[in-house]
């Protein structure tokens, strides 16, 4: 599809310069706990067809690295939520996100009416893909 074409292209020029070295299934991890509402092991287990065991083992790396916490359930103490930490959230966002400056000086070559466009275009996907 034309799409992917477009995306892939528009994530090589204009993705940020990684700082750390990190696995997708990581990646992955950390995208779910900012993007989803109360997410467990066992969501992330799910989510990515693992087994729970593997689930946990990347979980417990996050925690270690200081990118995740857990926090029991106030309803319910045997629920685990998981929570990204400041850093964490910070190496999500320079994972998945476009490099801000790139971002601009891509942006800074369309006219108004041209940046309305994609903004408006990606809107719709957004909540679509939702």
């Amino acid at each position: 599809m034309e799409l992917n074409a477009y995306f892939t292209d528009i994530y090589y020029y204009l993705h940020p310069t990684h700082e750390q070295t990190i696995s997708h299934q990581s990646i992955r991890i950390l995208q779910m706990i900012q993007k989803e509402q109360e997410v467990t092991v066992r969501f992330v287990s799910e989510a990515l067809n693992i087994s729970h065991n593997t689930a946990s083992e990347h979980v417990k790396k996050l925690v270690n690295n200081g990118w995740v916490i857990k926090k029991r359930s106030s309803k319910d103490q045997r629920i685990v939520f998981l929570l990204l930490t400041l850093e964490g959230l910070q190496v999500v966002k320079q994972n998945t996100e476009l490099d801000k400056l790139k971002l601009q000086a891509a942006m800074n070559k369309l006219s108004e009416a041209e940046k309305n466009e994609v903004i408006h275009a990606f809107g719709l996907l957004s909540r679509a893909a939702k």
